[in-house]
């Protein structure tokens, strides 16, 4: 065992940048192509470039530059500093995107994605044609595009319409582009608004927000700080307002205290409370912000915080429901059930609402088996659910039952723009069985119960002391402290005997004590390893040794299929966008067909994970699949999800996906995985918290490779303190119960 874990030394050396010196007081402007992005921060806030003028001399900038990207011409003025390390850089005060004027620039400009219909190979044809007239030639005589080999009338054709429709835009994306707005984001922005687009940026860019995915508050702010809009403007403040509750609400909070979402929009905005509470009263009078019980919520959210507890009493006080016909159907088995398990299963049978929860190895599965089995001869119509479609497979292949994610078993209309089956339309089942419902946030909840209809026996199967929801709400927690639901906990591990050191450390680390790993020295494999280290840079290392290497090596597992990186955080060397890029180049490095996207690349074969509900591709959040083709011409590609669900992308719909190689414990949950490797250091110190370990642990069903210092996962463990959720459906479902 030793050679599976034993590794090198590693060092890296961190230097930090020296002063620079003062800087010219003459302004200066620069002209040309960016060669290099040396260097972008992820708030678009900071940018280090390489410009290449017309006399070849090439420059470095340094300035906000958001959305820039090689091959790109533009126009720089500012001061010349002279740096200590770095040498002499133009420190930009202002800058505007103009066309290219090289073959290299135009090449790149025309493959950019911004005409449709010219992909890399066909601008590279075009370019190495005319040379740097190539724009000329496209604006003033297009036909002669079919003195180019292999180039038909009918594509020339479709090419000139396609320049002109662009040349009546170019000015547009010219002016978007000045305000540092990528080209991803300008062919958005003029698909929302067309011709407009100019005006109503101008006249407010915080409608962006609103109105165009991708685009948050702090890019449209910084839009109208390029635009001259003051930091007290009314439409800011508003907006800011809106963009905080929708921050706090990515949190997990469904509302926020009154006098704390003022303090929260002035740390956002900027501005001293006063004028953050202008704003507020601006987004409450519009009704974008309610304001109710000292608390303030979204519109959104406030209407379904009221409307889920009476759903929810609907169901509970339902004069009959069909599960009472499971208690009259016991059958032969050969399954021997604890006491706890028995009394779950009969307890289905005298409540509509009921809820089975425990931790790992508990026998949640064999329940829920047992009562698929019950309701198959009792011929009752059912259906199985979970929110996720690894945790929906995993049901199907336990029960031997079809499983649905929560999603598609509402089925999406994207004709109506809502769920088919809902308050008017119920699901045709009986008995509905929800897995991993730690998982349900207070929008997905609502969504369900709405389409459940009076009389249908509902099971709720799920871990109360995992992660709560990435959505907002606590559902689980405000559903078992409710009153209206039949709970049975389960506590005894049955498969403590069979060997588990994942199951058995779960359980520790929910006990507040520390993990046992594998007995050094042993020859016999385990599926729990505990490897001690804290230097981020070694903890890198190893990763990389044990997801392409070792693991494969001892244990015959696939490398991207079957083994997941779990990580505490995203930034950081051991975040998930750092060993997303790693672990790329090792996994699936190039030459494949690939596309890029700001700067993130996306290849053939890569392992993907959806970020956001798309219900018109009917693909959903956290849903993980791999890329498949690529198609250059139309600028889209295809992703085949676990599910065998097939999604066809757009390049500027890229934004949608990211790398999964790794991924956060939080976006794991509802997931397993044959392995996971999961670091957990003292540099994610305001993630460590024992729910977080516990639900990584949780996720491994094979192997589990634990990376991290006693220190770090001492505070893991001992941390049982949750963050406040705020939340006001506990006192409404309690209110209706006792009224």
């Amino acid at each position: 065992m030793a050679d599976f874990f034993s590794d090198e030394n590693n060092r890296v050396v961190a230097e930090s940048p020296t002063k620079p010196s003062a800087r010219s007081l003459t302004t200066h402007t620069v002209c040309g192509e960016i060669s290099r992005v040396v260097f972008e921060n992820d708030d678009g806030t900071y940018s280090v470039l390489r410009l290449v003028d017309n006399q070849g001399v090439e420059h470095t900038i340094v300035g906000g530059f958001s959305g820039v990207y090689e091959g790109q011409s533009m126009e720089a003025t500012g001061y010349w500093e002279q740096h200590r390390e770095f040498g002499r850089q133009l420190k930009a005060s202002s800058f505007r995107f103009i066309l290219p004027s090289t073959k290299e620039g135009i090449t790149r400009y025309l493959a950019s994605g911004i005409i449709s219909g010219i992909g890399p190979k066909l601008a590279k044809c075009i370019v190495d044609f005319f040379g740097d007239r190539t724009l000329e030639i496209l604006d003033h005589y297009p036909a002669r595009l079919k003195e180019i080999p292999g180039i038909g009338k009918k594509r020339v054709g479709q090419i000139r319409i396609a320049w002109q429709e662009q040349a009546a835009r170019r000015d547009i994306f010219i002016f978007l582009q000045g305000l540092g707005i990528s080209p991803l984001y300008c062919q958005k922005i003029y698909r929302i608004y067309g011709d407009a687009a100019p005006a109503v940026v101008k006249e407010n860019p915080y409608r962006l927000a609103e109105d165009v995915d991708g685009i948050g508050f702090l890019m449209a702010d910084r839009i109208a700080g390029a635009l001259g809009i003051q930091t007290n403007d009314a439409a800011r403040l508003k907006a800011g307002a809106d963009y905080t509750m929708k921050q706090l609400v990515q949190l997990g909070h469904c509302c926020y205290p009154a006098d704390g979402f003022v303090a929260k929009c002035a740390e956002t905005l900027r501005v001293e409370p006063p004028e953050a509470a202008r704003g507020v009263s601006a987004a409450i009078e519009q009704r974008l912000l309610i304001a109710a019980d000292e608390m303030v919520y979204s519109s959104a959210l406030f209407k379904l915080e009221n409307e889920l507890p009476e759903l929810i009493y609907r169901l509970a006080v339902a004069a009959n429901h069909h599960g009472r016909r499971l208690g009259r159907t016991a059958l032969p088995t050969n399954i021997k059930f604890s006491r706890e398990q028995l009394s779950a299963v009969e307890l289905i049978g005298n409540y509509p609402l009921s809820i089975i929860t425990g931790g790992p190895g508990v026998g949640k599965t064999t329940v829920v088996g047992e009562i698929v089995r019950r309701a198959l001869a009792a011929k009752i119509k059912f259906s199985l659910a979970a929110p996720t479609g690894r945790a929906a497979k995993r049901m199907a292949e336990s029960t031997g039952c079809p499983a649905r994610t929560i999603h598609r078993l509402l089925k999406w209309d994207p004709g109506r723009g809502g769920f088919v089956y809902n308050q008017l339309h119920h699901l045709p089942c009986q008995l509905l069985i929800v897995d991993e419902v730690s998982m349900l946030d207070l929008v997905l909840a609502t969504a369900l119960f709405r389409a459940i209809e009076p009389g249908t026996t509902v099971v709720l199967v799920g871990d109360a002391d995992q992660l709560p929801s990435v959505g907002p709400g606590t559902i689980l927690h405000s559903f078992l402290g409710s009153g209206f639901f039949a709970v049975t906990h389960l506590n005894n591990i049955f498969r403590q005997g069979e060997g588990s050191n994942i199951i058995v450390n779960a359980h520790r680390i929910n006990q507040g004590t520390m993990p046992v790993p594998a007995e050094t020295g042993n020859r016999n494999l385990s599926d729990f390893y505990w490897l001690r280290q804290d230097d981020p840079e070694k903890t890198l290392q190893l990763i990389l040794k044990m997801v392409c290497e070792r693991i494969p090596r001892r244990f015959g597992l696939n490398p991207t299929r079957d083994i997941q990186v779990l990580t505490p955080m995203n930034r950081g060397l051991c975040g998930t966008h750092s060993l997303n890029q790693r672990l790329q180049e090792a996994l699936n490095p190039g030459p494949k067909p690939q596309f890029k996207i700001g700067e993130r690349i996306f290849r053939a074969g890569d392992k993907v994970m959806q970020t956001s509900n798309n219900y018109d591709k009917n693909v959903f959040n956290g849903d993980m699949g791999r890329i498949g083709e690529i198609d250059y011409e139309n600028k889209r590609f295809k992703v085949f999800f676990d599910d065998a669900q097939v999604a066809e992308y757009d390049f500027a719909e890229a934004d949608q996906i990211t790398l999964s190689y790794a991924v956060t414990v939080h976006k794991s949950q509802g997931s397993e995985f044959s392995a996971v490797v999961m670091p957990l250091l003292t540099q994610h110190y305001m993630m460590l918290q024992r729910n977080l370990l516990y639900t990584g642990v949780t996720r491994a069903r094979r192997l589990l490779v634990l990376i991290g210092s006693g220190k770090a996962v001492g505070i893991a463990t001992r941390n049982a303190r949750l963050e406040p959720r705020f939340s006001r459906l506990a006192e409404r479902l309690l209110k209706l119960r006792v009224g």
